[in-house]
């Protein structure tokens, strides 16, 4: 990496990001001298035969992904390379990046290698050759190195010509341990490789926004989400995956991969209504907390206190991105309440997002605490504001949280537990699609 920090942090045995199971992949093959981290970027395109392109691909102004780190990481393949190379994008990239990306090393390889004295037809049977791979990752935050030892697919996007076969075998041997079971692996054009990453999470997207429209329309009509979801799941062409309703998603993925791919269709002339629509229902989910609040209290909560659980978007990491939680904590501080939340890991990073979010009023920090505990964070509130899944959170003790708490209220963004089994505990109890008109 060129973030010299990072590599420090990383060679001090650290780890920074929190992702289970990934301190101990990495402290295994740094003792066993088969990983090593470094800014050299001349010995890395050196060392490998394989070369990975996993740099970021922010959101632009625009919604278009960011290529800047993926464009730059091709010029410094192509600015050291000697013998021949498999470049490989595992980023999240639109259709057409491995274009630009040969594109980019290309012209690396001109500098390089063509002169006057060469003739312009010669001088690329002169340098080395390389094939681009398209190689999406399907990892889940949280559970990222179950996803990669235990792959449900492998997708290879590789070039009709010999270095595309060439780079295909290599990649097959790459892969090979894990097709010992059973074949994983997809071959296809890299076109459609870099076509099914988006559309894969374009999909995940489009369900979890289709079950938030209709838990909605659940609360006005008095129907169970729940039961809805049961019912609809046990359809094998539906399943259950990804139909639970909230507060909407965030991350790093489908917030921008949804924008990125509405927008490659835009340049292409096409507008893709679902996935508009998908971003729109996701954008105004994260409100649907703050909309019961306020059913309940009013915009003014100068006088209320708020208990807030979960501030990653999802458990099991310490991402904050397009997290629920920003929206959930920026509205109440605005609206005069205070705020005590906990997280299991996210709370070093959630101060940092938090500050930037509230840079045009940042005194309103003040009403804002954080708790070592869950039912610390209860402790004299009015309401209890459940944003994330955490597994701490699904068996809380109910006896020692209503004493702490002012008002047994409780505001459930994940749908955590039974409304009934709320009621016989004596909680006023909001969750999402399952108590009617609220």
């Amino acid at each position: 990496d060129v973030d010299q920090a990072k590599i420090n942090f990383l060679n001090n045995g650290k780890v920074p990001i929190y992702e289970p199971g990934l301190k101990e992949v990495i402290e295994r093959n740094v003792d066993a001298g088969r990983l090593t981290f470094s800014t050299d970027v001349a010995a890395s395109v050196a060392h490998g035969s394989v070369q990975f392109i996993a740099v970021g691909t922010p959101p632009d102004e625009d919604g278009s992904a960011d290529l800047q780190y993926v464009l730059a990481a091709a010029r410094n393949i192509g600015r050291h390379m000697n013998d021949f190379k498999v470049v490989v994008d595992k980023s999240t990239v639109p259709v057409g990046t491995a274009d630009k990306v040969t594109a980019a090393i290309n012209a690396e390889l001109e500098k390089r290698f063509a002169s006057p004295a060469v003739a312009s037809e010669s001088w690329h049977s002169m340098t080395p050759a390389f094939s681009v791979v398209s190689n999406p990752e399907f990892l889940k935050e949280g559970a990222a190195v179950k996803d990669f030892t235990r792959p449900d697919r492998i997708v290879l996007g590789v070039a009709d010509d010999a270095a595309g076969e060439q780079s295909l075998a290599t990649m097959r041997q790459l892969y090979a341990p894990f097709n010992r079971n059973h074949e994983r692996t997809r071959v296809m054009d890299v076109k459609s490789a870099e076509l099914t990453k988006y559309a894969a999470n374009a999909m995940l997207a489009t369900r979890i926004s289709f079950m938030n429209e209709l838990a909605n329309l659940a609360d006005q009509v008095g129907a169970d989400i729940e039961l809805v979801r049961q019912g609809i799941g046990s359809d094998p062409r539906i399943g259950y995956s990804f139909l639970y309703a909230g507060t909407g998603y965030g991350g790093s993925c489908f917030p921008k991969d949804v924008q990125a791919l509405a927008r490659t269709a835009r340049e292409n002339g096409q507008i893709l209504r679902v996935l508009e629509a998908v971003e729109a229902v996701n954008h105004d989910q994260k409100k649907v907390l703050i909309n019961k609040i306020f059913t309940k209290y009013g915009r003014n909560l100068n006088s209320k206190i708020f208990a807030l659980w979960g501030l990653a978007f999802k458990p099991n990491t310490n991402d904050m991105r397009d997290a629920p939680s920003r929206v959930i904590i920026s509205a109440l501080l605005r609206a005069g309440a205070r705020v005590v939340a906990h997280d299991p890991v996210a709370e070093e990073e959630a101060r940092r997002v938090l500050a930037l979010d509230l840079a045009d009023a940042p005194s309103l920090l003040e009403q804002l605490q954080f708790a070592d505990k869950p039912v610390e964070a209860g402790q004299g509130a009015d309401a209890l504001i459940i944003v994330t899944e955490w597994k701490a959170y699904i068996s809380p003790n109910w006896t020692a949280l209503k004493a702490a708490m002012t008002t047994p209220v409780i505001f459930d963004g994940r749908n955590l537990f039974e409304p009934s089994e709320m009621k016989s505990l004596k909680f006023e109890y909001f969750a999402i699609g399952r108590n009617g008109i609220c």
